[in-house]
């Protein structure tokens, strides 16, 4: 039997040593990003046959397991079979969610067209090749480059590393931004996963930014490297009334600290359609897809 327990900032190595030996494309198997939905999606694990299995529950509520981590082909059917058992037992949604294209492969090789699987586009992830953020070439991204110009030659702002003394006026940036954007529902829980990202910066190797302008901190972003390939952006705020400001933290964050990594994980949209448009407008590499099972 399966005994799930929720996850906290102590199950970091336990999440390492099953992660860290595969290269995933998505955010989903990022810790970090584990961490700060942890407790709004109500993130929990189990380890069955020294095999890592997640489940959490989605913002519209549904609930689901995460595609297994340390399986193979041959004993894939034996933990499908316990998974299915416990989401009738439990009156799970999904089998699973978050899935990403490699496990389908598997998945469809063991089990033919027995289930039945979805892309989830809402949460397909953006990834963008670092140097053309860094340099905002090509007609797509004249726009950008025209504010971040404007930013540039007349906001006097100054780029600092974001160090553990920093943690208050970033939390104080990081509320001014969500009580601006009407702070309920997802952008509140983002909010609190925002706190504890701050409050552990050291103990989880994040690399943070944050810009200053009139004595006080108005952008901030946060990322980690998760492979030699790949870095993800978890958190990037800032203050949209400064014009070009946003601009400027997305080129200066990873041409200071992530330029020799070739692809930038921007994450999901959750088919907001105004997020959408603005992760579009930054002519996207490609996608990390990722699945649904029922």
């Amino acid at each position: 039997m399966l005994q799930f327990k929720p996850l906290t900032l102590s199950d970091r190595d336990i999440f390492h040593k099953y992660i860290y030996p595969y290269n995933f494309e998505t955010c989903e198997y990022s810790f970090i990003n584990l961490l700060m939905w942890k407790n709004a999606c109500d993130i929990q694990y189990a380890i069955f046959k020294d095999i890592l299995i997640i489940k959490k529950i989605d913002f519209d509520g549904s609930s689901h397991f995460m595609q297994p981590i340390k399986y193979n082909k041959e004993n894939l059917e034996e933990i499908v079979e316990l998974l299915n058992q416990y989401k009738k037992e439990n009156e799970m949604d999904y089998l699973f969610k978050d899935a990403e294209t490699n496990f389908i492969y598997d998945f469809r090789e063991v089990f033919g067209d027995k289930y039945e699987i979805q892309e989830d586009r809402d949460n397909f992830d953006y990834i963008y090749e670092s140097q053309k953020l860094v340099s905002l070439s090509g007609k797509e991204l004249h726009k950008k480059k025209n504010h971040l110009n404007y930013f540039i030659k007349n906001i006097e702002h100054q780029d600092v590393d974001l160090t553990q003394d920093l943690t208050k006026p970033c939390l104080i940036a990081a509320r001014e931004w969500c009580c601006k954007n009407f702070c309920r529902g997802y952008l509140l829980s983002e909010l609190r996963a925002i706190e504890e990202l701050l409050m552990n910066k050291e103990d989880l190797n994040l690399i943070g930014m944050a810009v200053y302008i009139n004595g006080k901190i108005s952008a901030f972003s946060l990322g980690e490297i998760v492979n030699k390939d790949m870095a993800i952006i978890h958190v990037e705020k800032a203050d949209s009334d400064i014009r070009g400001l946003y601009n400027y933290i997305n080129k200066a964050f990873v041409e200071k600290y992530l330029k020799h990594i070739p692809y930038i994980n921007r994450e999901q949209d959750l088919g907001i359609e105004g997020l959408r448009a603005a992760k579009l407008s930054y002519a996207p590499y490609g996608f990390a897809k990722k699945y649904k099972i029922k």
